[in-house]
């Protein structure tokens, strides 16, 4: 697990979440820490280390 930090699209808040880097390929749903707001969270890891994290706002 590795602690990753962004930026809420919702609130702007520097916020972090635990990402399992032994899972290649990810997508799913979190709310921000900060506001509650839900955020789709696409990553893609490879040897232990992040390639690409997104984060979205889901608009409702």
């Amino acid at each position: 697990m590795i602690e990753h930090f962004f930026q809420c699209p919702h609130c702007w808040e520097p916020i972090s979440m635990l990402v399992d880097v032994s899972v290649s390929q990810q997508t799913y749903i979190e709310d921000c820490e900060v506001c509650c707001n839900p955020i789709q969270i696409h990553v893609h890891c490879q040897g232990g280390a992040i390639e690409s994290f997104e984060a979205h706002s889901i608009e409702q």
